[in-house]
């Protein structure tokens, strides 16, 4: 059989890193090919290779069995290879079907595209309205977008980076259905995760990297969670320890909060009740779109359309008070939007703490720029950031290594109040444990988090109790130990009942026969 891909010898540099040295990949017709590989290993610069974003400086590519120089995504997507970003390539101004139909054959009208995003996206329950403009959506909404998309192109060669993020267990059930169709049907499949469970479960093959290199090839379906992080990272990721602890007093307190949505696209927050207690961590699970973007905001302060006493830290109405006011309060809060909102693109990593640190800021305004850059660098050695020094731009970094940085910079802020938006996004299995980590480390310091997450593992790994956000509407808590997997991906339909009693909710299963409300899926 010829293979569908074969990279011979790649290597790429950076001036400061090389990217690849010397990586060969061999993909089979019809194979689902996991690229695996913590962050910064060059799985990134590798996949855009392929695509024709990025040219390599040595190596050759082959595409069923004849050389190639892809030199553009144009012409990848002509030999009939799509790719789906982990940072996306959308237009903010357009609209879904309009950037769907910029990578689309020009024959079709932009009406037929619409009515094939709404097909497309109902066959694989990934819910979008071709009419949005792209701003109007959530981080997840957009990735959505960008595997429709991908999909539309009938692809031979599809290649997913960490495609499951945002969708429920339920619909990360039937996607890899569709994959796996896909695939018995000759399309091939490099998929990038760092979830060692949907590897193991989806792929047939495995390339690792680690330093550019390439460190091992297998099938991972042969093994263990362990060995592929032994093989990825070198050893296995530490264990958590998740000490049970009685928690303190009520740090934060958010009293049937109502807010209209801002756009006509945004979600409607429908009498949000929740509270978070010194020393314990909160986790609301959902999909993306359902209202998570709106009370994040409402939160940190970027919207203080809230009555001031529906929103309290320490008892003290904060529903009026800005980002500043609240961080003077002791409230940190690390964005989804890794650039652009948790980072300044082409700042460097020292200028990017000053976003919300202030400890360098001298009388008179001065910046003491020798402690600002020895706070970056401490950040990067504690949270282990591979960058370029503290005076890196941020856009330099991988996804991953951002993320490390933006998490370690509020909290090494020591705050009372940690909110936090999918902190381990695109996080390998080393990094994520860290960052859980030191999430727990400042729980058991008496700190309050708050956790909203698409990952589910994560959030029964870290929090002491769940809720689920759908529609605009907060589940009541369950504690995790009654959790289950099954019960929260019901929730995330908006499917729970809530017992009489308001003061100790009792979540049960879903019930047949439910109002016609809490039946819509999210």
């Amino acid at each position: 059989m010829i293979p569908r891909l074969q990279l011979a010898h790649i290597t790429k540099r950076y001036p400061a890193v090389v990217a690849n040295s010397d990586v060969s990949l061999t993909v089979q017709p019809g194979e689902i090919h996991a690229v695996l590989g913590e962050n910064g290993a060059g799985k990134s610069t590798l996949m855009k290779i392929i695509y024709g974003s990025v040219k390599p400086d040595e190596g050759s590519v082959l595409w069923n069995g004849q050389p190639v120089h892809v030199r553009n995504p144009q012409e990848a997507r002509a030999l009939g290879i799509s790719m789906v970003f982990q940072h996306f390539s959308l237009f903010d101004t357009l609209t879904v079907a309009e950037n769907v139909w910029l990578g689309l054959d020009k024959s079709l009208t932009l009406n037929q595209v619409t009515h094939s995003i709404t097909a497309k996206a109902g066959e694989y329950g990934l819910d979008i309205d071709p009419q949005r403009p792209v701003h109007t959506l959530s981080v997840g909404e957009m990735q959505r977008v960008e595997i429709i998309r991908a999909l539309l192109t009938n692809p031979k060669l599809l290649i997913l980076d960490e495609p499951t993020s945002v969708l429920t267990p339920q619909a990360v059930e039937k996607l890899f259905v569709v994959l796996k169709k896909l695939a018995s049907e000759g399309c091939s499949i490099l998929y990038i995760s760092h979830k060692l469970h949907e590897i193991r479960e989806l792929c047939t093959a495995c390339t690792v990297l680690r330093g550019g290199k390439v460190t091992g090839v297998c099938n991972p379906q042969n093994e263990s969670n362990a060995s592929l992080s032994r093989l990825m990272i070198g050893a296995e990721p530490p264990q958590l320890e998740h000490h049970q602890r009685k928690p303190g007093d009520v740090v934060l307190q958010v009293r049937e909060l109502r807010l209209p949505r801002e756009d006509q696209f945004g979600v409607d927050l429908d009498g949000i009740t929740l509270e978070v207690r010194a020393g314990e961590v909160v986790g609301i699970a959902g999909v993306s779109g359902n209202g998570q973007q709106e009370l994040l905001y409402a939160l940190s302060g970027e919207d203080t359309r809230a009555q001031a006493s529906m929103i309290q830290v320490f008892g003290k109405d904060a529903g009026r008070l800005g980002p500043t006011s609240r961080r003077r309060l002791g409230v940190h809060f690390v964005p989804e939007e890794r650039l652009g909102r948790g980072a300044v693109p082409t700042l460097g990593l020292a200028h990017n703490l000053m976003l919300t640190r202030t400890d360098a800021i001298g009388k008179g305004g001065w910046i003491n720029v020798k402690a600002l850059q020895q706070q970056a660098l401490d950040i990067i050695k504690r949270f282990n950031v591979k960058a370029g020094g503290p005076n890196a731009a941020a856009k330099s970094l991988s996804g991953g290594n951002l993320q490390k940085f933006i998490v370690g910079r509020e909290i090494d802020a020591n705050p009372k109040l940690l909110i936090v938006s999918q902190p381990t996004w695109g996080v390998d299995v080393g990094a994520a444990a860290q960052i859980r980590g030191a999430i727990l480390a400042l729980r058991d310091a008496g700190c309050a988090v708050l956790v909203v997450s698409e990952e589910l593992e994560e959030l029964f790994e870290i929090s002491d109790r769940l809720h689920v956000i759908a529609k605009g509407r907060l589940s009541p808590s369950i504690d995790r130990a009654r959790a289950t997997v099954q019960l929260i991906g019901e929730w995330m339909s908006g499917l729970w009942v809530v017992q009489p009693l308001r003061e100790a909710p009792t979540p049960t299963l879903p019930q047949r026969g439910r109002e016609q409300e809490g039946q819509q899926h999210a």
